[in-house]
């Protein structure tokens, strides 16, 4: 039986504009007929992925997602004495295991042609792989992806999020947790902000014009996020290791609640943090609570109740579809900011527990 963790967060953004479509501005969605403003699960992803509870807590358990794996890999052997051509083949060959490569320039080791997303574990090997290359050990070509690549190991992101290896299927790893594209819960649009900067040593007499002129979009708006774990994938993917999964859960739970993406967060400082948090946990299949916002909230038929008015919305969807099809979960656990319900270390203890059974 398949347990699942499902997360449901409405997080209130100030004035800011953390992940920027291609022309700069905040990504929108139409949702019930009307504007939104949307965050991307990559961007969600990214930000909880560099959050401290994933960077020290689970540190040695965290992969990298990189291109410059031949950079890294001759680094590692130039720190070992390796002489640079020597060292130069060796590494592209190992990175040639997880990538097709680019052509090299301006004299530097090639990119791989995709991002890869390399666990410790695989690092450690692909290391290993490189010296006994360049000590002139002859390997077979179609052995050297599995003495380096991974089905399951200790990254617990990779684990988490999942990746795909165009050049070994094999070791490609399913996603155990599912991240929602977050959306505003009402009507919003993207406001433009016109501003100048002015030129210290400009003298009055010389112009008195500003320096600098600009302009930038950006938002505001309650957010809805909703994520899912897939407990038994979750621990799969990491082997077996139940006590990593609770510790991988117990970071999620925090990261989700305090992370944001961190687009021009000098200019607008937003750090939000999420104002309520239903967290589930049971084996019935998942669902998200985002109907409860395809028709928008306003607040301004709520008698400015601030976040409760999105919190009665989604608590009020939750009740519904549990009367229709059934009870989605097992047990729930609130955090609920406004009215001072619930810890945040009670929530994380809350995910991990699933882990355990």
């Amino acid at each position: 039986m398949t347990t699942f963790v499902q997360f449901h967060l409405l997080t209130p953004d100030p004035p800011s504009n953390p992940n920027r479509d291609d022309q700069g501005r905040p990504k929108q969605a139409m949702v019930g007929g009307q504007p939104r403003l949307r965050l991307s699960s990559q961007s969600i992803k990214r930000a909880v992925r560099e959050t401290a509870y994933f960077r020290q807590n689970l540190a040695g358990h965290v992969g990298t997602r990189t291109k410059r794996i031949a950079e890294e890999v001759e680094k590692h052997l130039f720190a070992k004495g390796i002489d640079g051509a020597n060292a130069r083949s060796a590494a592209a060959t190992v990175a040639n295991v997880f990538s097709k490569l680019e052509a090299e320039k301006d004299g530097k080791p090639p990119l791989t042609t995709t991002l890869a997303f390399v666990s410790p574990d695989e690092w450690r090997f692909a290391h290993d792989l490189a010296e006994r290359l360049t000590a002139g050990e002859k390997l077979d070509t179609k052995e050297l992806k599995k003495l380096v690549l991974r089905r399951a190991d200790g990254a617990v992101d990779i684990a988490m999020f999942g990746r795909m290896l165009a050049e070994g299927p094999d070791f490609n790893r399913e996603a155990a947790v599912q991240v929602g594209h977050a959306i505003t819960t009402h009507r919003a649009l993207v406001e433009d902000d016109w501003y100048s900067a002015v030129d210290d040593l400009k003298t009055r007499e010389e112009d008195a014009g500003a320096g600098h002129l600009g302009e930038t979009g950006f938002g505001s708006g309650i957010y809805y996020l909703y994520a899912c774990v897939n407990v038994e994938l979750l621990v799969e993917n990491l082997c077996g290791d139940h006590a990593l999964a609770a510790k991988g859960l117990e970071a999620l739970a925090c990261a989700l609640a305090t992370a944001t993406p961190k687009g021009k967060q000098n200019s607008f400082g937003h750090h939000p943090r999420a104002h309520y948090i239903r967290l589930e946990r049971g084996s019935a299949q998942p669902r998200d609570l985002s109907g409860a916002f395809f028709k928008p909230v306003d607040l301004r038929a709520n008698d400015n109740d601030g976040v409760r008015a999105w919190i009665s919305a989604l608590e009020e969807m939750a009740g519904k579809l549990d009367h229709c099809y059934g009870p989605a979960c097992d047990a729930v656990m609130v955090l609920n900011v406004p009215e001072g319900q619930g810890t945040l270390a009670d929530l994380a203890a809350f995910a991990a527990a699933a882990a355990h059974g």
